[in-house]
């Protein structure tokens, strides 16, 4: 005899529900899916055996992630642990919904689980009148349970997204190729525009952020003079140029413009121009992004062009779950289907084409260098997306690689193994990602003693001040204790260290007597040093002071 329990997790918790006639429920799986939609005939179906709520919405979104990730909550083993009877004479079978959450409950309790069949039938049924199943519970108190949890896991979702970082270069690949066609269109407007006026100028000037310049500075051609040629001249960099733009202004067929005119087209050029500059600062920062985040796959093919990719995959992520051969044509999907269809030649190449090394390569190796670069692509997003420390050895190794194979295909030289290679590399990023945790360790400490040091300054401010407010007046005997104690210590120093009298001068009896008893111990006269008024005056003073 088999028992059969169903694991049901809801916002509000989890639910265990036994099912009665396991064997015949299975036979009839059509039956099932009938009276699944009816609560009375499914309730002689299914009897609620345990229910465990959450204590908290945190609870709730805690348990809500372990089982995302297919990880056994503690709240959920202890669930099953007090409710699913594991031991008995009667097979206990565990049916859940989700499969990788169901390889850890049978790791976990060695248990059989059923996944498909009448269990999902069930889960239907249960999803459909968990409610009134569990009492207490009613209708809309689940269903805002269902949205509360629905947003947090959401929200904890988008703020621990793991893609997150290569979500910018997404964005700043896409605006970059927005100003290229924006910059390129109103380049073009100017140019037709400033064109009634100046004609000579475009052909003097093809290139558009230029023109747009110049268009800004020059103005009117009639105004143009030798004096303007130097900041010309600072424009062009071209001192020939300038001179053929100053000599065209002289005879040009242009009509005149007026005033007006004039300031709305130097007002769209200075737009114009101020978009080229913040193209120059987009593209900065897009190289600074992905050497941060893909670092090998920018040092190997370029900037511009792995973020293309990164974008067109969806994340780096996903590029680094692409094989080499989807990474090869990643970009000329249409030319493939197309190929297909008409059973023509499929596309050797899609966004890599844009790298440098293809267009190097003959006509008839083009395929096979893109073929390898796709391979070396593949390598480098896998290293850039699964590396905790991200440095660019081995896109630089790689990079070299596709050199020697671009050369092998140009004069034969055979290029050195893809083991040796990759063993030098993996030894010189050993050593990088060491001395950059090094670095890394050094800051943080840097950083958190001199928070420690500010902290404590902050503190001893603080009690210091309290200090002098309270304790003020009781501090002033203890400083004269103090001052009493030294002054008594440095009259005992200066009393030793005092040079004996002089001979002839006055001197007191015990003095006298200190006095012969040297002599006959040493034999010999001492020198007598009197006291000159001077230290007499000084020793007076610090007795009154002591005595104070």
């Amino acid at each position: 005899m088999v028992l059969l329990h169903v694991l049901f997790e809801h916002a509000a918790g989890y639910a265990l529900f036994a099912v009665k006639e396991v064997e015949e429920i299975g036979m009839l799986l059509p039956q099932v899916e009938e009276s699944v939609l009816s609560i009375g005939k499914f309730n002689s179906m299914v009897s609620l055996a345990a229910f465990f709520p959450f204590k908290s919405a945190q609870a709730a979104l805690e348990n809500m992630n372990a089982i995302s990730e297919g990880v056994v909550h503690a709240d959920l083993k202890l669930f099953l642990e007090t409710n699913l009877p594991l031991s008995g004479k009667k097979k206990a079978v565990l049916g859940v919904s989700d499969a990788k959450i169901g390889a850890a409950l049978q790791e976990e309790f060695t248990l059989s689980i059923q996944t498909g069949g009448v269990v999902a039938e069930i889960g239907r049924g249960l999803r459909l009148h968990f409610h009134s199943l569990v009492k207490g519970l009613s209708g809309l108190a689940a269903s805002k349970a269902q949205l509360g949890l629905g947003h947090s896991y959401s929200r904890a979702k988008v703020k621990f997204n793991v893609n997150r970082a290569d979500n910018m270069i997404i964005q700043s690949i896409a605006l970059l190729d927005q100003l290229d066609k924006d910059i390129n269109t109103f380049s073009m407007r100017v140019r037709e525009w400033y064109g009634y006026h100046f004609p000579e100028l475009v052909k003097i000037v093809p290139d558009n952020s230029m023109y747009c310049r110049l268009a800004q500075l020059i103005g009117n051609r009639k105004e143009l003079s030798e004096e303007s040629l130097a900041s010309l001249e600072e424009v062009v960099m071209d001192g020939a140029k300038a001179q053929a733009i100053l000599d065209a202004s002289r005879s040009s067929m242009g009509m005149d413009i007026s005033p007006i005119d004039l300031i709305n087209i130097e007002r769209f050029s200075n737009r114009v121009v101020s978009l080229a500059e913040y193209r120059l600062e987009l593209q900065e920062y897009l190289r600074s992004k992905m050497s941060q985040v893909a670092p090998n796959l920018a040092a190997l093919i370029g900037e511009v062009v792995g973020a293309r990719l990164i974008s067109h995959a969806g994340s780096l992520t996903n590029l680094a779950k692409y094989p080499a051969s989807t990474v090869q044509i990643l970009g000329a999907e249409k030319a493939l289907f197309r190929a297909l269809k008409t059973r023509g030649n499929t596309p050797k190449y899609g966004l890599i084409f844009h790298s440098t090394f293809i267009g190097r390569a003959a006509a008839k190796n083009k395929g096979r260098i893109s073929r390898y670069l796709a391979n070396k692509c593949t390598i480098a997003s896998r290293i850039d997306c699964f590396s905790e420390v991200p440095t660019s050895v081995f896109g630089d190794k790689l990079r070299g690689q596709v050199e020697e194979r671009l050369s092998f295909y140009e004069t034969g030289d055979v290029p050195r193994k893809n083991v040796d290679v990759m063993k030098e590399a993996l030894k010189e990023a050993t050593d990088v990602a060491s001395e950059i945790k090094r670095k890394m360790e050094k800051k943080e400490k840097k950083r958190k003693k001199k928070e420690k040091k500010l902290a404590e300054l902050d503190a001893n401010g603080e009690t210091n001040g309290d200090a002098e407010v309270e304790n003020g007046d009781a501090d002033t005997p203890v400083v004269k204790k103090k001052k009493k104690k030294q002054a008594a210590e440095e009259m005992e120093v200066e009393a030793e260290e005092a040079p004996a009298p002089e001979n002839g001068a006055e001197e007191t009896p015990g003095k006298k007597k200190k006095k012969r008893k040297a002599e006959a111990v040493d034999e010999e006269p001492a020198e007598e040093v009197p006291e000159t008024p001077a230290s007499e005056k000084k020793k007076k003073k610090k007795k009154k002071e002591a005595g104070d």
